[in-house]
């Protein structure tokens, strides 16, 4: 059943400019009591690779690695893709703690569930 008052964000890229969006509108939502959560697949997954995050910071805003942990913080979930991981080669490779890596089917299961799904 759609929860009307949870938007799930998915993250598709590792370019650094689309990195702030989601996390941003995730702790935005959080802040306005709407359930948010957000799953990274494909190159995205790339940004959640231990010290990847900390190279990213544009403008002035805090870097990607400072926004990725206040988001898990907040108690916002963020997801990442084990076929996409293994699709690029990171079985081994260790993710940013506090990730949860599931399969490709928990996406399909959580935007059936969202209200609203934006893609980045």
């Amino acid at each position: 059943m759609k929860d009307e008052n949870y938007i799930l964000y998915v993250q598709t890229t590792d370019s650094p400019e689309k990195q702030y969006s989601p996390l941003v509108l995730a702790q935005t939502a959080k802040m306005m009591d709407i359930k948010a959560e957000v799953y990274y697949l494909g190159t995205g997954l790339k940004i959640l690779m231990s010290g990847e995050a900390e190279k990213i910071k544009l403008g002035s805003f805090p870097s990607v690695a400072e926004m990725i942990q206040k988001t898990l913080d907040m108690g916002i979930t963020i997801y990442a893709c084990e076929a996409s991981k293994q699709m690029l080669g990171l079985e081994k490779v260790e993710l940013i703690p506090g990730v949860k890596i599931v399969g490709a089917g928990t996406l399909n299961d959580l935007a059936l569930d969202a209200g609203a799904t934006m893609w980045f």
